[in-house]
């Protein structure tokens, strides 16, 4: 989840979303256009900017910034400038005088960098655990078709042995395996006397074979 600060930043981000959704392995991105309610920001100055800039009036300047309601904080960091009255003086501010720190959501891992504020839900659900699972096999059969010395357009027949943990992973995303792999057989079975073993986390393993198809 990203807050959007406005369209520009929405069509770049847009531009890269499928690069982003494939290097940090996240399902979809949702963008923000409004985050009342949703994400609660504070304020602070930062005095080592505020200092050489403004020196007397860094105090007042200070206390003004700490009074920024949701909706003080939302335009400064989408117009990265804010111009106060200190004084009878007018003092324009960027985002190198202040930090905008990002409450943490349950649920979620919140991160606000420059102006950036991302949110990442590492609720994990059965579906993404199993789809996790199916990713996992994935790179394993493939690091072995190269150990094997298979040529990339090589048919293959998988066998896996059985596992309550992973039965339904593989089940339910069997095309997906298949179709990422150039397997045209998996099977689940009850035994396996050979193969390589596949570690998961919480000392889940299983085995694996797989066989070229002339």
């Amino acid at each position: 989840m990203i807050p959007i600060l406005d369209a520009k930043f929405k069509r770049q981000l847009q531009d890269v979303a499928d690069l982003i959704l494939s290097e940090v392995n996240v399902k979809e991105i949702e963008y923000l256009e409004d985050t009342a309610g949703v994400l609660v920001k504070s304020i602070k100055p930062n005095f080592k900017t505020l200092g050489p800039k403004y020196g007397k009036i860094m105090k007042q300047i200070a206390t003004i910034v700490t009074q920024f309601n949701q909706n003080d904080i939302q335009e400064f960091e989408k117009n990265s400038v804010v111009e106060i009255n200190v004084e009878g003086q007018q003092v324009m501010l960027d985002s190198n005088d202040v930090e905008i720190i990002t409450q943490d959501i349950p649920g979620w891992l919140v991160q606000t960098e420059g102006g950036l504020t991302v949110a990442l839900d590492i609720s994990i659900s059965q579906e993404l655990k199993e789809e996790g699972i199916a990713r996992e096999f994935v790179n394993r059969i493939q690091n072995l078709r190269k150990d094997s010395g298979f040529e990339v357009n090589d048919k293959i027949a998988v066998k896996i042995l059985q596992h309550n943990e992973i039965n339904d992973a593989i089940t339910k995303n069997k095309n997906y395996i298949c179709t990422e792999t150039l397997a045209t057989q998996l099977d689940l079975v009850s035994e396996l006397n050979e193969g390589v073993t596949v570690d998961f986390d919480h000392d889940l393993s299983t085995l694996i074979t797989i066989k070229k198809l002339n």
